[in-house]
């Protein structure tokens, strides 16, 4: 396929949502509560049989100013905040340690559903982190010890080395510590945004933005 061919495929990739007429997003009939919603939405995705329905693009700022997003796992939601695990080692985190402000975008292709959270992160506390820890497979308890996450390694035999090392010194599953340079962050949002994809690409768009204690939501255009 030529370049010219290639650049006309993509330019005719797209979805039509003529079968979605009846998907409406109405703010009227949304929980007051964005977190409560973004659960329901969540809960509707793992029903669906969504593969990793609970992976969301995280993005960061560098210390020159420029965007960086990744994928991760979202682990936890409730009325504080959207929480991830990490290397606080990784070029995430020293990022977040620059600048404790993030962006979170969840999408659910089947259902033509997505969700957008900023806001401020802070550290989850160490209690929180070691309970989590601790449920994660044996091999991932390892690795974590194992890879220096984002550091420039020699190659994989160097890495599958320091993995052998690292079950040689944990060889009990039990008894995994968690280390210092891995935790937890959570996103605190003050914004969050539900979008419907509907036909003629006259999506439903309603942003919650905090104000103090409650929210309010608003419609916006596609």
């Amino acid at each position: 396929m030529t370049v010219t061919h290639m650049s006309e495929y993509y330019s005719s990739l797209r979805r039509d949502y003529s079968r979605d007429r009846d998907a409406a997003l109405d703010e009227r009939a949304l929980d007051p509560d964005p977190a409560r919603q973004f659960r329901l939405w969540l809960d509707e995705a793992i029903a669906a049989g969504l593969e990793l329905p609970n992976a969301m693009a995280l993005a960061t700022v560098t210390e020159q100013g420029r965007p960086a997003a990744r994928y991760v796992l979202l682990k936890e939601v409730d009325a504080d905040g959207f929480v991830f695990f990490t290397h606080t080692s990784s070029d995430k985190g020293r990022q977040l340690a620059r600048n404790a402000f993030a962006a979170l975008a969840f999408y659910w292709p089947p259902l033509h559903r997505q969700a957008r959270i900023e806001g401020a992160v802070a550290p989850v506390t160490a209690a929180e982190a070691d309970a989590y820890f601790a449920t994660r497979p044996y091999g991932s308890r390892l690795a974590a010890h194992a890879a220096p996450q984002s550091a420039a390694i020699p190659g994989r035999a160097w890495l599958e080395a320091r993995m052998r090392e690292s079950r040689q010194r944990y060889p009990d599953e039990s008894r995994v510590p968690r280390p210092d340079t891995w935790g937890g962050y959570r996103v605190r949002p003050d914004k969050i945004e539900f979008w419907q994809g509907r036909e003629d690409r006259l999506h439903d768009r309603v942003v919650y933005t905090r104000r103090r204690r409650d929210w309010r939501r608003q419609r916006l255009a596609p």
